[in-house]
């Protein structure tokens, strides 16, 4: 930015800047990203996942284009520590995800299951050992079917 640039006034809110004007984030703008547990995951049967309303929904005929489901997705129950590095060398600061509820609780009831959980603590300790902050999201419509069945 020069001293011609610094000196005009601001721009005014929804205003495009001038041509060839150098836009800079706040300093200690954080980056972040976002992922659904479902869209990204995979491993639909392991570590005693059962099926959620999202399994139900993308195996009925004619719901999802090309019959996609999760069943792999991108294959991030698998590929996390790779997924990790590439958030690390994107410049990433923060990484919000979701918790497959029928992973970590199967029946949607009792106890969680450790084994679910695994991945997820796998998760934390790979983030912030690249230096990205977690912020993990509880239920983002996920839900296991068994309960959706339950009423």
């Amino acid at each position: 930015m020069t001293a011609v640039d610094e000196a005009r006034p601001a721009t005014a809110p929804g205003a495009r800047p001038e041509t060839g004007t150098v836009l800079r984030f706040p300093t200690g703008f954080r980056w972040g990203t976002a992922t659904a547990a479902y869209q990204i995951e995979g491993g639909a049967t392991e570590d005693g996942r059962t099926p959620s309303i999202w399994d139900t929904f993308s195996r009925t005929p004619g719901k999802v284009r090309n019959g996609d489901t999760g069943d792999i997705a991108a294959d991030h129950l698998h590929r996390m520590p790779d997924d990790v590095t590439l958030m690390k060398e994107l410049g990433v600061t923060d990484y919000r995800f979701s918790v497959s509820w029928p992973r970590v609780q199967p029946t949607g009831r009792g106890p969680a299951v450790e084994r679910g959980l695994d991945f997820y603590r796998r998760l934390v300790d790979e983030l912030l050992a690249a230096g990205i902050r977690p912020v993990a999201t509880l239920y983002h419509w996920d839900l296991p079917q068994e309960l959706e069945d339950a009423g």
